[in-house]
């Protein structure tokens, strides 16, 4: 197997990842981003333990440790958008900027407002 084809591969999911990060304002959207971009670091990881015949399958035992910890982020990410979501009604990364209280949020919403 050429290793070409797996490195591209990851690439075009990496390059989706990033631009889903960018571009999209729905949470949710990002976290999925976020998990394509760590399947194509898993891809890569597999392609070259697979490419270089490690015996000890280094790339491989890492792919698992690195599925585990994505697993953990995207468990605690929902329950962090779930929350937002509760206090906020709203999922946008753009109308969540303010850490602290509800009130505050809205006063620096009022305020954006009033600016523009």
């Amino acid at each position: 197997m050429h290793l070409a084809y797996p490195a591209v591969l990851a690439v075009l999911l990496f390059s989706v990842g990033v631009y889903g990060v960018l571009a999209r304002r729905n949470v949710v959207l990002v976290l999925m981003s976020v998990e394509l971009m760590l399947n194509a670091v898993n891809l890569n990881l597999v392609a070259f333990d697979v490419w270089l015949r490690d015996t000890l399958h280094a790339g491989q035992a890492l792919t698992l440790f690195t599925i585990t910890v994505a697993a953990a982020e995207i468990g605690l990410g929902l329950a962090i958008v779930l929350l937002v979501y509760r206090t906020r009604r709203t999922a946008a990364v753009d109308l969540v900027t303010a850490l602290g209280d509800r009130h505050e949020a809205d006063a620096a919403a009022e305020k954006e407002q009033a600016a523009a």
